[in-house]
């Protein structure tokens, strides 16, 4: 029986994807639940999986644009199994077999084999620090490169006679955007014409957050079972300014306001297939041990390519930490439709006065950037201001309790 193939709906506003990848090819045998290829959305990339075993005969192509619905391949699923057919699983199993017991402490990384003429100690320095072999002066026996040519070569620089470029070449490269990519691009375009964005700053003395943390990150990891970072304090803090500032936890429908009785929370992760903002939904009603939880989980399906379409979406305010790779001040862009986001930066020990006295304290700056359509200069300033308080005084998140910071923790 020949099986059609179809896209199935990854969403509800998702129309159609695009063939990414395929992970086989035209006339291979595939198992049932096979990954057979990969596919973007507007939003995610996702995996394709048979839906039968057999004889797959493809009906697209790498980089075409299939409707939801559309038939992808189809399934000759009265062919039988070949006899020299090694499943994937059959296959992968003896390698990691291999792989742990050969594994050193802290093992090499693999170098790939250089088809040059050089010596084998040579080859290997080649492949490890991609060298162009034709711009290396050989010295061996039959014009063989050795060991003592690629060392004078490191140790030379850069040819400056040479108009070659960082790979030894000249060579450009030119590739698709994937449709996720495409997406975010014309987003972020539409973010900056139909918005009246502007950014607000405002400085954050890390220091109480950090006591805190030294003071409780072991009793913390025991008791929940997760690392207490940085993020849930901010998460927390924000559902808390948001109840304050509801206009900051809107968004505009045409000629309305529309405001939020709850905090869905958009975490920006990094990711292989680019930044990602998977959803924290009712933030405003979790601990910190719960957000933490949560944040670990979508960032581990981000990391390893199985967010779910379901994960991102809504989301009424976003936090991104452009800290993380170094930032020290940025302007984010707003995630559309919502009207507001706050970006986190790197912590730098700068002298700050403190009561009349000038100390050194871990300083992170803060930015908002806000739609000024629904949200007035004094709201932005407001909130940003509210997220500082409660940062550089973390017990006052919560209003009640013996021990407010105990309480905090959910301790």
């Amino acid at each position: 029986m020949a099986l059609e193939m179809k896209v199935p709906s990854p969403g509800e506003s998702i129309t159609e994807v695009e063939i990414a990848e395929w992970l086989v090819a035209d006339g291979d045998y595939v198992e049932k639940d096979q990954t057979i290829a990969e596919v973007d959305s507007d939003k995610a990339t996702l995996e394709l999986p048979a839906e039968e075993a057999g004889i797959i005969t493809l009906k697209a192509e790498e980089g075409d644009v299939v409707a939801v619905g559309g038939v992808v391949c189809i399934i000759d699923t009265d062919a039988e199994k070949p006899a020299d057919f090694e499943s994937k699983a059959e296959a992968e199993a003896p390698a990691v077999e291999e792989k742990v017991a050969e594994a050193a402490p802290n093992p090499a990384p693999a170098v790939p084999k250089v088809d040059v003429k050089a010596t084998p100690v040579a080859k290997e320095m080649i492949a490890a620090n991609g060298i162009n072999a034709s711009k290396v002066a050989a010295s061996g026996s039959n014009g063989k490169i050795t060991k003592g040519d690629i060392e004078a070569y490191l140790t030379a620089g850069v040819d400056a006679s040479s108009s070659a470029g960082w790979g030894g070449t000249r060579d450009e490269s030119k590739k698709k955007m994937s449709m996720m990519r495409r997406n975010i691009a014309k987003r972020l375009v539409a973010v900056k014409n139909e918005t009246a964005m502007l950014t607000t700053f405002n400085e954050l003395d890390m220091k109480p957050i950090m006591d805190l943390r030294k003071k409780y990150k072991a009793v913390f990891k025991e008791s929940h079972g997760v690392n207490l970072g940085f993020m849930s304090f901010f998460t927390k803090a924000v559902t808390e300014a948001l109840k304050q500032y509801p206009s900051v936890n809107g968004m505009i429908d045409g000629d309305y306001m529309i405001t939020h009785d709850f905090a869905d929370i958009g975490i920006a992760v990094s990711s292989p297939k680019g930044l990602l903002v998977p959803i924290v939904r009712n933030a405003e009603q979790m601990s910190l041990a719960e957000i933490e939880a949560e944040i670990k989980r979508l960032a581990i399906k981000a990391r390893d390519g199985q967010i779910d379409i379901a994960d991102m979406e809504g989301g009424t305010f976003t936090i991104t930490n452009g800290g993380v790779f170094g930032s020290m001040m940025s302007t984010p862009i707003i995630n559309p439709p919502q009207s507001a986001i706050l970006g986190m930066h790197n912590i730098i020990e700068r002298p700050v006065a403190i009561d009349g006295k000038v100390e050194i304290r871990p300083m992170m700056y803060l930015a908002l950037s806000y739609d000024h359509r629904i949200i007035d200069g004094k709201e932005s300033v407001g909130f940003l201001k509210t997220v500082k308080e409660m940062l550089e005084n973390p017990s006052s998140i919560i209003f009640s309790g013996k021990d407010p910071e105990q309480v905090l923790l959910n301790l």
